[in-house]
C-alpha cells in the first residue's frame, strides 16, 4: 500500500514510524507545512518528503497517488484535509478532531457522507486491551448493573502556552477522549451533564480562556451515573484511569505497576519506580493497532472500527460540559446540535 500521511509533528511523527514499520507499506509520503519538518521525518523514517498537493499526486512513489491518507495536521486544517481527500475517493485516518465546533464537524462529515469515502478516528482508548476488556466485562453482564463509572485523565505537565488558543479547551481536547470511551465501554449514551472547572493554575489558562482542571458529571440514558476529571497539571506522571463498579463487581482500566498512584496506608503501594511520563508511552501499543486497523479498513477487510459520526458523539458532550460550565447549570444532550 501507498500512504500518504500530512503532519509531522509529535505525532505524526509516531504514526510515521509505525506505518514504516508495517509490512502492508510499501511507500510512504510524509507532508508538512514545514517542508524541512517532513524532510527530517522522512529521513528518519525512510520515508519520501514532498508536499501536500505532491502527496495528493503521488509524487515520489511509484504507482500514482497514494491508496489512504492519515491526517496528524494542525487541528485547524483537519476538515479541509478530509474533504480534500474524500473527495479524491481516499480512505482517510484523522486524529481527533476533525474540528473545533460543531458546524465545522457537520460540514466535514457532510463532505464525506457525499463522497461515500471512509473516515476513521483516532480515538486510540478504543484499542487499549485494558479498555477492550471492561467493555468485554460490562457486555457480558460480568459486573452485573453498572451503577458508578469513574474516569480520569491527568496530564503531567501543561501544553505550551501557544497550544491552548488552538485546542478548543480542556472538554473538546483532552476530556474528549473520556467522553468516547465511556460511550464505547457502556454501550449507552449521555442524557445530561453537569460541568466546572478551575483556572487557578498557572496564568496562561486564564489568558487562554481555558481552565487546567476539569469535573463532569454525567448521566447515561438508563441512569447510570459517570464522572469524569481532567488536569493539565499531575506531577506524578500521566494517569489515565477508568473505574467500573457494578452490583457483583468492580474494575479498573489503567491501574497497574506504572501508575502514578501512591497508597496513604501504611504497608499500602509506594510510588511507583516508572510511572508513565505521557500518552505516547502509555498507549504506543494502541496507537500500533488503530493504525493497523485503518489498514485494513482501507483494504475492505474490516468494517470502520471508529468513524466520524462517533466523533461527533463525544464532541457533543464536551460541547454540553462547555455550556454547563459557563451557564453553571445541568445541560440536556438534547439542548445540542447534532444529535440526529
Amino acid at each position: 500500500m501507498r500512504i500518504g500521511l500530512i503532519g509531522t509533528g509529535r505525532i505524526g511523527t509516531f504514526h510515521a514510524e509505525v506505518l514504516s514499520r508495517h509490512p502492508a507499506v510499501d511507500a510512504l509520503l510524509l507532508a508538512d507545512a514545514d517542508p524541512e519538518r517532513a524532510a527530517g521525518a522522512a529521513a528518519r523514517t525512510g520515508a519520501t518528503a514532498v508536499s501536500v498537493d505532491g502527496l495528493f499526486a503521488g509524487e515520489g512513489a511509484a504507482g500514482g497517488p497514494p491508496d489512504a491518507v492519515v491526517i496528524c495536521s494542525a487541528t485547524s486544517a483537519h476538515a479541509g484535509l478530509i474533504a480534500r481527500a474524500a473527495h479524491a475517493g481516499l480512505p482517510v485516518f484523522c486524529e481527533k478532531p476533525i474540528a473545533l465546533d460543531l458546524p465545522g464537524t457537520l460540514a466535514a462529515l457532510a463532505e464525506v457522507e457525499a463522497a461515500g469515502s471512509v473516515l476513521q478516528l483516532g480515538f486510540m482508548r478504543r484499542f487499549d486491551a485494558g479498555y477492550g476488556e471492561a467493555r468485554a466485562a460490562v457486555r457480558e453482564g460480568r459486573l452485573g448493573r453498572l451503577h458508578t463509572v469513574r474516569a480520569v485523565t491527568s496530564d503531567p505537565a501543561p501544553p505550551p502556552a501557544a497550544y491552548l488558543p488552538l485546542s478548543g479547551g480542556l472538554y473538546r481536547d483532552c476530556l474528549v477522549h473520556d467522553f468516547d470511551i465511556l460511550r464505547w465501554v457502556t454501550g449507552r449514551e449521555v442524557s445530561e451533564v453537569y460541568a466546572t472547572g478551575s483556572d487557578s493554575g498557572p496564568a496562561m489558562f486564564r489568558e487562554a480562556g481555558d481552565v487546567d482542571t476539569a469535573a463532569a458529571l454525567l448521566t447515561l440514558d438508563d441512569g447510570t451515573l459517570a464522572t469524569a476529571t481532567a488536569t493539565r497539571c499531575n506531577g506524578a506522571g500521566y494517569d489515565v484511569r477508568m473505574e467500573l463498579a457494578g452490583e457483583l463487581d468492580q474494575i479498573a482500566v489503567g491501574l497497574d505497576d506504572r501508575t502514578p498512584l501512591t497508597s496513604a496506608e501504611p504497608g499500602g503501594p509506594g510510588a511507583p519506580a516508572k510511572p508513565w511520563p505521557g500518552f505516547l508511552e502509555r498507549f504506543a501499543p494502541a496507537y500500533e493497532a488503530e493504525l493497523d486497523a485503518f489498514l485494513r479498513v482501507a483494504r475492505g477487510e474490516l468494517a470502520n472500527p471508529c468513524d466520524g459520526r462517533e466523533a461527533l458523539h463525544a464532541l457533543r458532550i464536551a460541547e454540553a460540559c462547555d455550556v454547563s460550565r459557563r451557564e453553571r447549570r445541568p445541560v440536556a444532550m438534547t439542548e445540542i446540535p447534532g444529535g440526529g
